[in-house]
């Protein structure tokens, strides 16, 4: 069972947007960091979407978020891997990690373990820890609702590119974790490391908002076999109040209009800034500028920086 990423796979990374809404500056981030690191290295980039959540969709968004990373210049390699339509995959692992007594079904609601943390107390993270309730069986008279994975007493560490050394002790931290939803979903933990393993990424650059989610992902990856992957966690644009822009957050779309300015922005907030004599260059000139001298020393160590657009 590997515990650390094999440093001679050819590099494959991957941007994985949620379509619940338009791309902005926030998921712009993202993609560009995530690009620019793959092309940078002379590996592939692919593009996912992670349409698994049809409450939180918005109809068209998948699409509209394709057509803004093609104007913003950017091109993966493949076809789009859309989750929607990978429900079988999911359940096949599912039912391994069933067969090997590694999951079990649990009754609790939401409101009940947010009870049970402020009768016990929650961690200093602030989130909610599944206190095991259904871990030995379900209590009398109660259905199931969710499968859960089992975690352990170890503590999963791993070397971020960007924010360093990250630890988590998953038995204390966060407690056995859900793989398949309330409402019959599969939880975006368990698609996340089955997609990631069967596309052969090796490299994740994403937000650091994800970093949280990390150990969960490794312990994932160690129950099912699949191999390790190196993680960059790039800071996250907030707005002056230190939320992180999104849909929820009433985040504007980038405007599609004029994407070489969005994009020198981008490059910017990534410690990349373009020289003056390219501000006014198109996207290509930039393209060619960053990838040239991409630098993940250049990006800030930090989770968060707040932006003003």
């Amino acid at each position: 069972m590997p515990t650390a990423p094999d440093q001679s796979r050819p590099y494959r990374g991957r941007f994985a947007p949620s379509p619940t809404g338009p791309l902005h500056f926030g998921s712009l981030v993202a993609a560009v960091g995530s690009h620019a690191d793959a092309r940078a290295s002379r590996g592939e980039w692919l593009v996912r979407m992670e349409d698994l959540d049809p409450p939180r969709e918005v109809p068209g968004a998948a699409d509209a978020i394709l057509r803004a990373i093609e104007a913003f210049g950017m091109e993966w390699d493949g076809a789009v891997l859309y989750q929607s339509a990978r429900t079988d995959v999911y359940r096949a692992a599912l039912d391994r990690l069933a067969a090997a007594r590694l999951t079990y079904p649990c009754a609790c609601t939401r409101r009940e373990i947010a009870d049970s943390a402020l009768r016990f107390g929650a961690p200093s993270t602030g989130e909610l820890v599944y206190p095991g309730t259904c871990r030995n069986g379900l209590p009398p008279g109660r259905a199931p609702r969710s499968v859960r994975l089992r975690v352990d007493e170890s503590v999963i560490g791993f070397d971020d590119a960007i924010q360093g050394r990250a630890h988590q002790q998953l038995g204390r931290e966060v407690g056995d974790f859900v793989l398949r939803r309330a409402d019959g979903h599969f939880a975006y933990q368990l698609a996340v490391v089955v997609d990631d393993a069967e596309q052969g990424i090796t490299d994740v650059v994403r937000g650091a908002d994800l970093l949280d989610s990390t150990a969960r992902q490794i312990f994932l990856q160690r129950c099912l076999g699949a191999p390790a992957v190196r993680y960059c966690h790039l800071p996250v644009a907030t707005d002056t109040a230190g939320e992180k822009l999104s849909k929820q957050t009433f985040a504007a779309p980038v405007d599609l209009a004029h994407p070489a300015e969005a994009l020198a922005q981008a490059l910017a907030f990534l410690g990349h800034a373009p020289p003056v004599e390219l501000s006014q260059a198109g996207t290509r000139a930039l393209w060619d500028w960053a990838i040239a001298i991409w630098d993940r020393t250049r990006i800030p160590r930090a989770r968060a920086i707040p932006i003003q657009l």
